[in-house]
C-alpha cells in the first residue's frame, strides 16, 4: 500500500485534486474499456461532485465511466436520505454519461435480496483481482466516530466479511443499508478519503498517529492491498496532525 495525504487550503481545491485525478486515471484506460468509480454520501463528497458539475462536466470523459456506490440507505431513490440522490442532484443531472454506466444500490427492494442482486451487478461489471471486483476509483468518508461506507464502530466485524457487499444497520437510528465490505474497499486501485471541517481533526490524529495509530474503527481497517490511499484533507481536519 502506498498511503498519500494531502493538505489543501480549501473545499475547492481539494475537489480540484481530484477532479484531476479522475481525468488522469480515465487516461489510463484501455480503449473499449471503462473507468469504475464508486461514489459515497456525505456532505463533503456533494460539494466536491458540485464543484465537478460546475467545472468538469465537459472534460472528464463520462461516457467511459461507470458509476457504482459504496454504501446506500434503503430508501426510495427520490427519499432525501438517499445517497443516490445526492450524486444525482449534485452531478449526474448535469453530466453526459449514459444512463446505462450508473449502477445505484436499489435501496427500495429487501436489503437482503439487494446484497446479493449489487454482487452480480459489481461482478459482472468490473474487472476481478483474485476472483474480487477492483475499483479504479473508491471514495470514502469518514465518521465522527471512525465509521466508513456503512460500517459502524459496533459492528467492525462486516469489514472482514467474506461478502463482497452486506445489509447492515445503523447504530442509532436502526436504518437499514447496504454497504460493500473490507473484502472490495481493500481491493481498489486507488481509494481515496474525502475528509473536512476541524470537527474531524481529533478521528482523523487518532488513525493518522504513526505512533499510536487506533486500530479500533472501521476506517483505519483500509488499507488496499496493492493501491493508493490517498487521505484528501482540509486545514481544519489536518488541525494538530502529527508524525505524518
Amino acid at each position: 500500500m502506498n498511503k498519500i495525504i494531502k493538505i489543501f487550503n480549501s473545499r475547492n481545491l481539494l475537489s480540484d485534486f481530484f477532479a484531476k485525478e479522475i481525468l488522469k486515471n480515465s487516461e489510463l484506460i484501455d480503449e473499449g474499456d471503462f473507468l469504475t468509480i464508486a461514489f459515497s454520501g456525505g456532505s463533503t463528497p456533494k460539494k466536491v461532485f458540485e464543484f465537478i458539475s460546475e467545472n468538469y462536466k465537459d472534460k472528464i470523459p463520462w461516457e467511459r465511466i461507470k458509476i457504482f456506490w459504496s454504501d446506500e440507505r434503503c430508501v426510495p431513490p427520490d427519499d432525501n436520505e438517499s445517497n443516490y440522490k445526492m450524486a444525482y442532484d449534485a452531478l449526474i443531472k448535469n453530466i453526459s454519461i449514459p444512463e446505462e454506466n450508473i449502477f445505484r444500490i436499489y435501496g427500495e427492494i429487501d436489503p437482503s435480496e439487494e446484497e446479493v442482486r449489487y454482487k452480480y451487478v459489481l461482478k459482472g461489471n468490473i474487472p476481478l483481482i483474485n476472483k474480487i471486483p477492483s475499483f479504479d476509483i473508491m471514495m470514502l468518508g469518514l465518521g465522527d466516530d471512525g465509521h466508513t461506507a456503512s460500517i459502524f464502530p459496533n459492528n467492525i466485524s462486516l469489514f472482514n466479511s467474506d461478502k463482497i457487499c452486506i445489509n447492515t444497520k445503523h447504530p442509532e437510528s436502526g436504518q437499514d443499508r447496504i454497504t460493500f465490505t473490507g473484502k472490495v474497499i481493500n481491493n481498489s486501485k486507488n481509494v481515496y478519503f474525502f475528509v473536512t471541517g476541524k470537527g474531524k481533526s481529533k478521528i482523523v490524529n487518532e488513525i493518522l498517529n504513526v505512533d499510536n495509530p487506533n486500530k479500533i474503527c472501521p476506517a483505519s481497517l483500509v488499507e488496499p492491498s496493492d493501491g493508493n490511499l490517498y487521505w484528501l484533507l482540509d486545514k481544519g481536519a489536518a488541525t494538530g496532525l502529527k508524525n505524518i
